[in-house]
């Protein structure tokens, strides 16, 4: 299986999400791959924002290797499950899954807490990188226990 999670510009919630999600994923023993994207190609090539990469350090995971990509229509071919971490990230994949869009979903449409954004911590302080792990680890939890409840 293959899933892709996609922000605007690929240095925040998405890698932070890619980074959370795969850890989750192979401590459960699932064979998945995670990749992650953005709608728009600011920053195709850099490494995720600082704060990001700190946050996620912080709390015991490995930041370094994310390099910022941009997300277009091919990838639905290749992925599984295409989770957008807001409703303008998922307006924009929505636009070009064409046949695909069955693969598409919110990525917080999985979160116990409830539906919803995951905000973008960019303009913010370190408590929204912070909240965004947050949201991200209680999703990914909640993403791997419906993956092995329907592997089994």
């Amino acid at each position: 299986m293959k899933i892709a999670v996609v922000c605007l510009g690929n240095i925040c919630r998405s890698p932070m999400a890619d980074v959370v999600l795969e850890q989750r994923l192979q401590e459960a023993g699932l064979d998945a791959e995670v990749v992650s994207a953005g709608t728009a190609g600011y920053h195709v090539g850099n490494p995720m924002d600082a704060r990001a990469a700190s946050t996620l350090r912080a709390a015991g995971y490995d930041p370094s290797r994310h390099r910022a990509q941009r997300f277009t229509g091919d990838w639905f071919e290749d992925c599984d499950l295409v989770l957008a971490m807001d409703d303008n990230n998922h307006a924009d994949l929505l636009a070009i899954a064409g046949d695909h869009s069955d693969k598409l979903r919110m990525f917080r449409s999985f979160d116990p807490a409830g539906p919803g954004d995951v905000p973008d911590p960019y303009y913010g302080g370190s408590d929204g990188f912070r909240e965004v792990l947050e949201m991200v680890e209680r999703t990914a939890d909640a993403i791997v226990a419906e993956l092995q409840r329907v592997s089994h």
